[in-house]
């Protein structure tokens, strides 16, 4: 029998379908342009490789095409008789995830895993910031998110994507120097690694190195093509960089042609929240955004996200029907509940709509109710500063001059000097 890329065995005879699906998997693993290309050759040069049509599941997934990956699930569950049962619970993975069943998926990768620990495209369902882990709505979900990385790491030794997976991490809790090894290895292994120049950019962040992260980015991003799954977040944290430093005509150049939602290449997710982010975060920083801006980007966010239920996104979109002014869909996430976080959406939401009006106290204490559990909403630290840097701006504008000065030493101290916050003023 045929074997993958980690050495796990597939139920294929072809080759040339073998050979595909590898190349799928390392595209994919390494988030550029292809792996749905290659799972379709996969499946075309075998139309009985189950394992090919879980690629395009996977691939699908990614890109937000929920009603295509679920089409081509139903392949694949049709061709599973024969196949190893390692193949069988990787169908089971993908089915309970694409079925919305997060708990119940965690426990099934985390089962599949201690048994075929070398299955990636399996492990990779509980890595990194926007995996299982990190939507999981718990408190110490870094901490996990560590712990899951460290037990896989052994098991794939000089391994260019195990090691980007456990560098962010590493990353996520504070350690940034180790992270910094692993990601210096990754890239040395795979130098187009997208998910390791990624990580390597939030490393740079936490230390609030802007000018080496705007360098290296400005080198990294020419070659990396349009239409792969982290181009419009790499521009993101190309604006995030430019606004840091000042530069705010090239900010604007940056979301205009690679972030905002009128370009939509990315996954809704990013699209959204990477948008809605780099928006208030300007305004933060004492910057205008026009209203039409916020209109476009709330009409977005009502059709790709219509319901409540995907906290991290919830919270991005209450953001713009706030700041748009668009009660009806705001209204739904401050009066809802459902959500990995959802009973601590309708607080942001509320403040959100509070900080629209300039209602300043009010903001502050719905923040106040929500401040100490912002890790459950998932994203990164460079991510999630959004709500930490809003929060001592409505500390800053209620005449928490103290507190805010205390939060921000205790919870992003690296950026105690060089906060973008246009209200601050530490003399």
């Amino acid at each position: 029998m045929l074997t993958d890329v980690y050495g796990n065995q597939i139920t294929t005879s072809t080759g040339l379908a073998r050979d595909n699906y590898d190349i799928g998997l390392r595209a994919f693993l390494s988030a550029n342009y292809g792996a749905q290309e290659a799972f379709y050759q996969a499946v075309e040069a075998d139309p009985n490789f189950s394992l090919g049509y879980l690629g395009l599941v996977r691939a699908m997934m990614s890109s937000g095409k929920v009603v295509e990956a679920k089409a081509f699930l139903i392949k694949a569950k049709n061709l599973l008789d024969g196949v190893t049962d390692r193949e069988k619970s990787h169908f089971l993975c993908c089915e309970l995830v694409l079925l919305g069943e997060a708990r119940k998926a965690r426990a099934a990768v985390n089962k599949h895993v201690a048994e075929w620990p070398r299955d990636a495209m399996i492990a990779q369902l509980s890595t990194s910031i926007f995996g299982l882990i990190g939507f999981s709505g718990e408190v110490g979900r870094e901490i996990s998110l560590l712990e899951y990385t460290g037990k896989l790491s052994p098991h794939y030794g000089e391994d260019w994507w195990m090691m980007s997976m456990h560098a962010i991490s590493l990353c996520e809790t504070g350690q940034t120097l180790e992270s910094m090894q692993l990601i210096e290895k990754s890239l040395n292994l795979n130098p187009r690694n997208a998910n390791a120049a990624h990580f390597f950019a939030h490393i740079l962040y936490e230390e609030n190195e802007v000018l080496a992260g705007r360098d290296y980015l400005s080198a990294w991003m020419p070659n990396y093509d349009r239409r792969s799954l982290l181009h419009g977040h790499l521009s993101w944290h190309q604006a995030l960089w430019a606004l840091q430093d000042g530069d705010e005509s090239g900010m604007w150049e940056i979301v205009e042609s690679s972030v905002s939602e009128e370009i939509a290449i990315s996954p809704p997710i990013n699209v959204l929240t990477d948008t809605a982010s780099i928006y208030y975060r300007a305004e933060l920083a004492g910057y205008s955004v026009s209203a039409e801006r916020w209109l476009k980007l709330s009409k977005y966010a009502a059709e790709k996200f219509p319901n409540m239920g995907q906290s991290f996104a919830d919270i991005h979109a209450a953001l713009a029907h706030a700041m748009a002014g668009n009660d009806e869909h705001l209204n739904k996430l401050i009066d809802g509940n459902s959500g990995f976080a959802g009973d601590i959406v309708p607080a942001v939401a509320k403040a959100w709509k509070a900080i629209s009006k300039g209602k300043w106290v009010k903001a502050r204490e719905e923040l106040e109710t929500a401040s100490s559990e912002f890790e459950r909403f998932g994203g990164s630290r460079a991510q999630r500063d959004l709500l930490e840097f809003t929060y001592v701006n409505v500390l800053l504008r209620t005449g928490k001059k103290e507190t805010a000065r205390k939060t921000l030493l205790e919870r992003r101290p690296v950026f105690y000097d060089t906060p973008l916050i246009a209200a601050i003023s530490w003399s």
